[in-house]
């Protein structure tokens, strides 16, 4: 399997990469003259994941597994079939280690209340690190809570790097869950999961890898990596927002308690008792998101319609000029300079607040996004008082990272 370094190592090839075919997919980059770089945040939509909300509503709109009419068995196959798509993309081992959830958020959410805190005790540990997103923070801190487990952090390094050392140091027989972000959302820097997950599976650990910033932007493989759980978000990655995948090891899903209770994750229900559905519906409670499914499926197809290394080369040249420009910025301070990173540049500007920043970029036509991207460990960590982050996609071009340099130093200008 490729490692984080390989994608570092796509950088400065020039592949072959045809951005502005690419943007006519979505309609509302190819409508309009601003530059969007808040993709961290989420991701705009192609036509084709619009038409598929469109003709699910339009066409076959009905609830699925519940009725004997054709509108309900058009709607279950296509919400089945976009399961299929997911599993296949990440390369999991059954269609069922694949369930729904809102996102990245409420799949985390899940893993620390029907996992964590069924098998947590006191005395226990749970690791995660000081970049990680608040969304895989508290979830922990109340599993812990509730449990008498104690919460560590990994520290991170003054280039914004996770500290294996200190990963290495921490980690013991006492550690039951890793939680870890593939790509850090206010950094870029890409951890070397595979090697954390090793080491933890050595600990006999389990390990749940936050994907939210890197599906967009990375090939996934989970049989390969070997992790527990892996999450990310569907609005991250060109899909409608309100959905998102978790998946899990077939063996853990099966022995974790369901979450919530009612309607699909039913079999049978008597006042003395209940039974639960089978994997993946034990999970599913109530009507889900079918169109925001449908909705996921079709961008995931679209991203696997395009040459995987070269978007990757695209992404990270976007990323090492932007980085370069910023860098020769008199003033202007890069954060996050590690040799890994996803197309995400955290800077700083001398004298200026981060939100004063991003209001001059927006008077310029330029979306970023400021402030500690709910990352306030990271930020305290770091002495910062949050950054300014642009943040690549698919659908930027070379002349993107031009506007943004010139709008910087115009913005600089001013203070």
């Amino acid at each position: 399997m490729r490692t984080a370094e390989h994608y570092w190592e796509l950088r400065p090839k020039s592949m072959s990469f045809d951005v502005e075919s690419v943007r006519a997919d979505f309609p509302l980059i190819a409508g309009s003259d601003a530059i969007y770089l808040d993709n961290a945040a989420t991701t705009q939509k192609p036509r084709v994941v619009l038409d598929a909300l469109r003709i699910y509503y339009e066409t076959y709109n009905a609830n699925v597994h519940r009725a004997a009419h054709h509108l309900s068995d058009k709607a279950t196959d296509a919400f089945e079939r976009s399961r299929q798509v997911l599993a296949h993309r990440i390369n999991a081992k059954h269609a069922h280690e694949i369930i729904w959830t809102r996102g990245t958020t409420e799949a985390i959410n899940l893993v620390a209340a029907c996992y964590a805190q069924s098998r947590l005790k006191q005395g226990d540990e749970v690791l995660i690190s000081e970049m990680e997103h608040h969304s895989n923070i508290v979830p922990w801190q109340i599993a812990c809570a509730q449990t008498g487990a104690s919460l560590k952090a990994v520290r991170v390094r003054p280039d914004g790097v996770l500290d294996l050392d200190d990963f290495a140091a921490i980690l013991s027989d006492a550690t039951r869950i890793v939680a870890i972000a593939h790509v850090s959302n206010a950094l870029g820097t890409i951890n070397p999961i595979e090697h954390i997950i090793d080491l933890a599976h050595s600990h006999d650990a389990e390990v749940l890898v936050d994907g939210a910033q890197a599906a967009a932007h990375l090939p996934l493989d989970v049989q390969a990596l070997g992790c527990d759980f892996y999450a990310f978000s569907g609005h991250k990655v060109y899909g409608p927002t309100g959905i998102g995948i978790l998946y899990g090891k077939e063996s853990l899903l099966d022995a974790m308690p369901p979450w919530q209770a009612g309607g699909e994750m039913i079999e049978e229900v008597r006042l003395e008792g209940t039974t639960y559905q089978s994997l993946p519906y034990k999970f599913e409670a109530g009507t889900p998101n079918i169109a925001g499914a449908i909705g996921l499926a079709a961008a995931i197809k679209y991203i696997n319609g395009l040459d995987g290394d070269s978007l990757i080369s695209h992404e990270q040249q976007l990323l090492h000029c932007a980085t370069d420009g910023l860098d020769a910025i008199e003033g202007v301070r890069i954060v996050g300079t590690g040799s890994a990173k996803g197309p995400v540049v955290s800077f700083l500007v001398e004298g200026s607040h981060p939100s004063d920043i991003g209001t001059l970029l927006d008077q310029q036509g330029v979306a970023v996004r400021t402030g500690h991207h709910c990352a306030m460990p990271l930020m305290e960590a770091l002495d910062l008082p949050g950054t300014v982050r642009a943040s690549f996609s698919l659908y930027n071009r070379p002349s993107d990272v031009d506007r943004l340099i010139e709008s910087v130093e115009k913005a600089r200008s001013f203070v």
